[in-house]
């Protein structure tokens, strides 16, 4: 492997965040999609500053799952062994019928492509405890809790934010008369679904009319074996439920509201207790953690950049809970943001790479919501007749063919950053695909091999051709954006992932993006360079990026 020079961190010097000097980003909210966003960009050496209303972390659970990327995504901002304590893998998740019929069985043992667990599942407020520990620890990060966006502005070439305090506050500095005025090159909204960043922004909003009400009730077993490993999809047209795993000791039930239910009548202690008590669990076993309905949404906004103001998370969609992509998704975009912000803020991309953010996060995230709500009708179903019909099809299905190896299609980035020139002849597109990541072993125990590379593109290079295939301006590039360059080895690739991606793709390299999407491919070792060369042109240099960089 080689590593080029780090040039990162130019932007700006660090330290710090000034109210009068100002920041390079300003991220409003500071749940997990706001605090990843202020570790990506705080790890890239810009000055960060985050505001967030409330003057402490929400202690309730919310989220409960997350999917091997986005472990993936925690790996790199140095997570993963403390994640170990905090979360339990599901290798299953089952759906039954009313009968007790197992209707669907997503077989979750095996490992990812991003080498984690297919599905994970944790309690919110631990992981927001470590990603909150993580951010507060960047020296170019400062975090403002208990104070308030009231107003924001963008004046062209900054945006303004006008700031009130509230509660308290949890940064390092505070303002006279509890009002204060920061300016920020950039604003990120991370602030869920009432974003007042979005309402300012010139945007509107898609929504698929996808509208169903369900309680949700988080308890904490007295013996934390029950139910364990149980992670099951009851579609029951008297009340679907869901009951799975809320991380290490906590087990959470959904429960659909049927018709005529309102949210005053369901959420009383005694009707979560007689809910629970269909799946024979009482007092005697949980404790009533929290209870509450949520509606589950079907919608995003149309455009997530309006000039120097953008969106992450919520604030940029919701979506049902049924496929478990809600933060995923959110975490996914401060991952692809940052980077994009990054190169513009360095000067080694235009502007218009911002809007690339949104059409590369808008075609995955309307990927997941589809898949979401199409689980969701099929879940959903409250007439006797149509779920019967829908059991008989399911089972019809399974009794055909493996039904544990059902899984839904891999999703793909929507037009942006990647190689226009793919496919090779007849060989699968990869452009726009997650690229995997295997276990290496180079002086060490075998582990997973970007645990041995820094954030950044990859270049990875398979064959001894294509070791020697990089003309200067190649390099040179390369180095500029920090990027780090892989030859695939019998060290490297301990279990063949890398061998049998490159087989399948029919190629000797691969550009990989920060975010661990592939921008690209050259069949032969002559077109690496040529390769690198149509980053450079698609992440479209410009002179006025210049500018912004020496004022940074």
């Amino acid at each position: 492997m080689e590593r080029e020079e780090s040039t990162r961190g130019s932007g700006g010097p660090g330290g710090p965040v000034d109210p009068q000097r100002g920041c390079d980003v300003a991220i409003v909210g500071y749940g997990p999609v706001g605090q990843m966003a202020a570790i990506q960009l705080g790890r890239l050496g810009h000055r960060v500053a985050v505001f967030e209303r409330w003057p402490s972390l929400y202690p309730r659970p919310r989220a409960v799952h997350y999917d091997d990327e986005v472990a993936r995504i925690l790996q790199h901002v140095g997570l993963a062994e403390a994640l170990q304590r905090i979360t339990e893998p599901a290798t299953a998740y089952e759906w039954k019928s009313p009968a007790g019929d197992t209707l669907l069985m997503l077989d979750r043992r095996e490992p990812g492509l991003s080498g984690w667990p297919a599905a994970t599942m944790f309690a919110q407020p631990d992981l927001e405890r470590l990603l909150d520990h993580t951010a507060k620890q960047l020296p170019t990060v400062e975090v403002h809790q208990g104070w308030e966006v009231a107003e924001l502005a963008d004046c062209g070439e900054r945006v303004e934010l006008r700031l009130r305090a509230g509660a308290g506050d949890g940064g390092r500095w505070s303002a006279s008369g509890g009002e204060a005025t920061v300016s920020a090159k950039y604003v990120i909204g991370c602030d869920g679904a009432n974003s007042v960043v979005r309402e300012t922004m010139r945007t509107g909003v898609h929504d698929l009319g996808f509208a169903f009400d369900w309680l949700i009730a988080d308890t904490i077993p007295h013996d934390p074996s029950l139910l364990a490993g149980v992670n099951m999809q009851l579609c029951d047209p008297a009340r679907p439920t869901t009951m799975v795993s809320g991380g290490p000791g906590r087990r959470r039930w959904e429960w659909m509201l049927l018709p005529g239910e309102s949210r005053e009548q369901v959420e009383q202690p005694d009707v979560v207790w007689a809910l629970l008590a269909k799946s024979q669990v009482g007092p005697q076993d949980v404790r009533l953690e929290r209870y509450a309905v949520y509606t589950f949404r079907a919608r995003w906004a149309e455009r997530w950049r309006d000039g120097r103001m953008l969106l992450a998370g919520d604030a940029a969609h919701l979506m049902p809970p049924f496929a478990g992509q809600g933060m995923c998704s959110g975490m996914r975009d401060a991952c692809t943001l940052a980077w994009h912000l990054d190169l513009v803020l360095r000067g080694l991309a235009s502007q218009a790479t911002l809007d690339a953010y949104t059409s590369e996060r808008l075609g995955h995230l309307q990927h997941a919501i589809a898949m979401s709500v199409e689980l969701g009708k099929v879940i959903c179903i409250t007439d006797e007749h149509e779920a019967a019909a829908r059991d008989e099809a399911m089972l019809s299905v399974a009794a055909n063919g493996d039904r544990h190896a059902i899984e839904p299609p891999a999703p793909l980035l929507g037009a942006g950053i990647r190689d226009a020139g793919e496919p090779h002849g007849g060989t699968p597109a990869a452009a726009g695909t997650l690229f995997p990541q295997g276990r290496a072993s180079i002086a060490g125990p075998p582990r997973l091999l970007e645990d041995l590379l820094d954030d950044g593109f990859v270049l990875y290079l398979h064959g001894a051709d294509a070791r020697s295939s990089l003309d200067s301006h190649a390099r040179a590039y390369l180095h500029s954006l920090a990027a780090s360059t892989v030859h695939i080895s019998s060290e490297i690739d301990l279990d063949g992932t890398y061998a049998a991606w490159f087989a399948k793709h029919e190629c000797v390299a691969a550009l990989v993006r920060p975010d661990f999407y592939v921008f690209g491919t050259a069949a032969a070792a002559t077109d690496v360079s040529g390769l690198v060369a149509r980053l450079r042109a698609a992440l479209a240099e410009h002179p006025s990026t210049q500018q912004e960089r020496s004022t940074s």
